[in-house]
C-alpha cells in the first residue's frame, strides 16, 4: 500500500475494482485493530488520519463514517472523529437511512465466515493452530451453514416479525450456532492473555453471539426486522422504525450547531417533511434559488400516450418511446430506472434497436462505468438508484435523463411498510405524508443529474404520466425546479435541434 498511496485511501488506487477480494486483505477494520498495541500503530494510515484530524479546524467525512463514529461513542468507546462544536451535513436528505443503519442491528453468514477466516489467518501467522481449534472452527462453519439455510432462498427483503415461531421451529439449529460461537470465544479466550491480536477476534465472537440473540429474542416494537438475501449472502437486519428520537437525543440536542444542506431538502417548497423525519425540534430554514435558468436550459417531457406503469403493456411502450428519444438526443443519456427488473427489461428491448454504445449497471464497477460513459461519445447508460445521486457529468456528453417511473418506495418492503404503519398509527395518511414526499425528493435527485453548470442544456423525460393525471402530481411539480414543460415529442426534437 505504501508504494501506491499517500493516505491509504482506496480511492487513490484507480485500478482496483470495487468487488476486488484483494482489498479485504489490506483494509482497516475495527474488528481486527489492536490499537496502540499494534506494532505498526505509529505508521498506520488510520493513526495518521486521526493525528491530522485532531490538528485540523475543519474535518470532512462521509455520512457513514460520521454515524459509525456516533454509534461507537454511544457504547463508551473512543470513536474516530475528535470532538466538534458544529456539523454541516451536505446531501442531508440521506440522513434518515444512513443513521438507521448504524443505530440498527445486522448479522450475516458473511460475518461468521469472516470471523472464521480471520482466526485461521492469525493462527497460521502466529503458529497458533491446533487440532482442537480446527475442530471448533469446522463446527462453527457447519452450524452457520445449517442456521442460515433455514431462511428464505429468494433474493430480496422479507419481513421477519414471527421470530418466536422461528426459534420454536428451529430451536436445535439456533442453539447450535450460539454454542459454536460460545466455544469459539472460549478457545480464543484461552490465548488472549498472551496475544493482543486475539482480543478483537474474541470480542467479535462475543458480539456476534449477543447480536444474534438480540435479533431473535429481543423485544422491541420500535424496530422493524427483516431478512435480506443477496446472492450467497443472508443478512438478518433490524433498524429503528422512527430514527427521529435517537437523532434528537444523540445529535441535535448535543451539538451546539448543525447545518443541513442539499439541493433536494424541500418538498412542495417547504421543509416540514425533513424536520419531522429527523426529529429537529427547532430549525431556521432557507430555500436558496438556483443559479441555473432551468426554463432556458432544460425541457421536461411527459408523454401522455403511454399506459400506466402497472399496465402489462408499459415496458414495451416505454422502450419504444426511449428509442425515439435516444435517436433525437443522439444517445448521450442516462436511463434511470426504479428497479433492477425494469432496468434489465428496458435495456434488453432498447440496446439492440439503437446505434449508440449502451452501458448497463452491474457489468463493471460504478466508478468505471461512469468514466466509460464520460469517455465514450454518444453513450447511453441504463442504471438504478446508485446513479440517481452523487454523479456529476457536465457538458454535452449527458444531454438527456430518462426516468421510467415516479420513484415510489415499494410498499411491501419491510422498512417502508413499518414506517407507513407508524405514520398511520400517529393519525397521518401514509401515502400523502410519507410516500409522496420521499418520492418527490428522489425524483429531484434523479433529474438533478442533468443540469450541472450554467452552460448545460438537456431534456428530462418522465415516462410515468401519473404526474399529470393524478392530484398528487402537483406536489411533484411544486417540488421540482421551474423547468420548461411539454407533452409533445415534437417539442423535444425542436429543443435538441436548437440547443444541443
Amino acid at each position: 500500500m505504501g508504494k501506491t498511496t499517500e493516505t491509504g485511501d482506496r480511492a487513490e488506487i484507480k485500478t482496483l475494482p470495487e468487488n476486488s477480494s484483494a482489498w479485504a486483505k489490506v483494509d482497516a477494520r475495527g474488528e481486527l485493530c489492536t490499537g496502540q498495541k499494534c506494532a505498526q500503530y505509529d505508521r498506520c494510515f488510520i493513526t495518521e488520519m486521526q493525528r491530522r484530524a485532531i490538528a485540523s479546524d475543519i474535518i470532512i467525512v462521509n455520512h457513514h463514517l460520521f454515524f459509525a463514529d456516533l454509534a461507537v461513542k454511544e457504547k463508551d468507546f473512543g470513536g474516530i472523529i475528535p470532538d466538534y462544536e458544529a456539523v454541516v451535513f451536505d446531501e442531508a436528505h440521506e440522513l434518515e437511512d444512513v443513521a438507521g443503519q448504524y443505530f440498527g442491528l445486522s448479522v450475516s453468514n458473511f460475518m461468521v465466515d469472516d470471523l472464521r477466516k480471520d482466526i485461521l489467518s492469525l493462527a497460521r501467522r502466529k503458529s497458533l493452530g491446533t487440532p482442537e481449534l480446527d475442530r471448533v472452527l469446522i463446527g462453527l462453519q457447519d452450524a452457520a451453514d445449517r442456521f442460515f439455510a433455514c431462511f428464505p432462498i429468494q433474493d430480496g427483503r422479507t419481513g421477519f416479525q414471527r421470530r418466536a415461531a422461528f426459534i420454536e421451529q428451529f430451536r436445535d439449529v439456533y442453539e447450535d450456532i450460539l454454542n459454536a460461537l460460545e466455544i469459539t470465544g472460549i478457545q480464543l479466550q484461552m490465548i488472549r492473555e498472551s496475544m493482543d491480536e486475539v482480543v478483537p477476534l474474541f470480542a467479535r465472537a462475543r458480539t456476534l453471539q449477543a447480536d444474534l440473540k438480540q435479533y431473535l429474542e429481543g423485544v422491541s416494537e420500535d424496530f422493524v426486522y427483516w431478512i435480506e438475501r443477496r446472492n450467497r449472502g443472508v443478512f438478518l437486519q433490524a433498524v429503528p422504525i422512527d430514527i427521529s428520537p435517537l437523532l434528537t437525543e444523540r445529535l441535535f440536542d448535543r451539538v451546539p450547531s448543525a447545518i443541513l444542506t442539499s439541493a433536494t431538502l424541500s418538498v412542495g417548497g417547504g421543509f416540514d417533511f425533513l424536520i419531522k423525519r429527523l426529529g429537529i425540534s427547532y430549525a431556521r430554514t432557507l430555500n436558496v434559488a438556483s443559479p441555473f435558468d432551468f426554463r432556458e436550459q432544460s425541457l421536461l417531457y411527459v408523454p401522455q400516450h403511454l399506459p400506466e406503469p402497472r399496465d402489462p403493456a408499459f415496458p414495451k411502450s416505454a422502450a419504444e418511446e426511449i428509442i425515439k428519444i435516444l435517436n433525437l438526443s443522439c444517445g448521450r443519456a442516462f436511463v434511470l430506472c426504479t428497479s433492477y427488473v425494469s432496468m434489465r427489461a428496458l435495456h434488453d428491448r432498447v440496446s439492440y434497436e439503437v446505434v449508440y454504445p449502451v452501458l448497463l449497471q452491474g457489468t463493471a464497477p460504478r466508478s468505471a462505468l461512469l468514466e466509460q460513459f464520460k469517455n465514450t461519445p454518444n453513450a447511453v447508460l441504463f442504471a438504478t438508484s446508485s446513479f440517481w445521486q452523487g454523479v456529476d457529468v457536465q457538458g454535452d456528453q449527458l444531454s438527456c435523463v430518462i426516468i421510467d417511473k415516479l420513484p415510489f418506495a415499494v410498499p411491501s418492503d419491510p422498512v417502508v411498510a413499518a414506517r407507513t404503519d407508524a405514520v398511520r398509527r400517529q393519525g397521518g395518511e401514509p401515502f400523502r405524508d410519507y410516500q409522496i414526499p420521499q418520492a418527490a425528493i428522489a425524483l429531484k435527485q434523479g433529474f438533478g443529474r442533468l443540469i450541472r453548470s450554467r452552460t448545460d442544456r438537456g431534456v428530462l423525460v418522465l415516462l410515468d404520466n401519473r404526474i399529470t393525471r393524478q392530484r398528487y402530481g402537483q406536489i411533484f411539480f411544486d417540488s421540482l425546479p421551474d423547468y420548461a414543460f411539454t407533452t409533445e415529442l415534437a417539442k423535444v426534437e425542436e429543443f435538441f435541434r436548437k440547443n444541443v
